[in-house]
């Protein structure tokens, strides 16, 4: 096994694990192609979820389409390390004292990507069609395609199927197509759940910014949106489990977003210290 850091520059076991600044990177599989794509997957303590999750994009599919799954690690205890190094092809492990932020978490994974797009796809999310979801990807790889000129892929989202209530419908509905309308206006705006960004665009941007706690995604896609064009999918299904609505509602949960949304709008920053991921 080799161990790399987020510059890609390969070490091995002997050497001294202090080399590296923050992350210790655990390199699995070393492709000799380039990627087409890096699926990067921010994680903590997701022991119970992980599995299934990255068993979504099997080996054979990786090799089938040219891409690479990453899995970008806020420095679990439990097993999520363990699994993730069983089934991604580099797993990137915080090793700092310090919480580590999403924004970081997928910085983190971006740096140790080769490829020209960048998809952030959040552990408890899954594509309804994974099929029609590695096509939209491929598609969106062709500079000259469809998708001239587009910076990032918002996508739409709603809930599994087996948890979803009829409130849960109405709202995923007025979101989608709030979500929408942003973007139409030229404002930027693409749930975390998932984000599909060329690497282009990402680095003209300087990628999520790590001191943001909650409100990155958003933060991100605005920035995107001044610099590119961001388009909405609807028909690019990304199902989440309703669990935050549940535990908190809706109306808590919507002014959460407000808040952290208008203040990293406005002071660039969240007010949230903390994100608390709920299980």
């Amino acid at each position: 096994m080799h161990y790399i850091n987020p510059k890609n520059k390969i070490i091995t076991e002997n050497q001294s694990l202090n080399n590296l600044s923050q992350s210790l990177v655990i390199k699995k599989r070393i492709n000799s192609n380039i990627p087409s794509f890096s699926i990067i997957v921010p994680v903590y303590q997701e022991e119970k979820l992980i599995e299934s999750h990255l068993k979504l994009f099997s080996l054979d599919l990786r090799k089938k389409y040219n891409f690479d799954l990453i899995v970008s690690d806020g420095g679990s205890t439990d097993d999520t390390v363990k699994i993730a190094s069983e089934l991604a092809d580099i797993v990137v492990v915080h090793n700092s004292p310090e919480r580590q932020t999403i924004a970081a978490g997928r910085n983190r994974g971006a740096d140790c990507s080769k490829a020209d797009i960048l998809v952030f796809l959040n552990v408890d999310s899954i594509p309804e069609n994974i099929d029609k979801f590695i096509q939209i990807i491929i598609d969106f790889s062709d500079k000259e395609g469809k998708f001239k000129n587009i910076g990032g892929i918002a996508c739409n989202v709603g809930g599994f199927p087996d948890e979803v209530l009829l409130k849960d419908k109405i709202f995923y509905f007025l979101h989608n197509n709030y979500v929408h309308l942003l973007n139409l206006l030229g404002l930027g705006m693409g749930r975390g759940e998932c984000q599909i960004v060329r690497r282009s665009t990402f680095e003209k941007v300087g990628g999520y910014n790590d001191s943001i706690v909650a409100g990155e995604d958003f933060d991100l896609y605005r920035r995107i949106s001044k610099v590119s064009k961001i388009k909405f999918l609807r028909e690019l299904l990304i199902l989440e489990s309703p669990r935050r609505f549940r535990k908190y509602g809706y109306i808590r949960t919507i002014l959460f977003w407000l808040m952290n949304s208008l203040s990293v709008w406005w002071f660039g920053k969240s007010v949230s210290k903390e994100w608390e991921a709920v299980r």
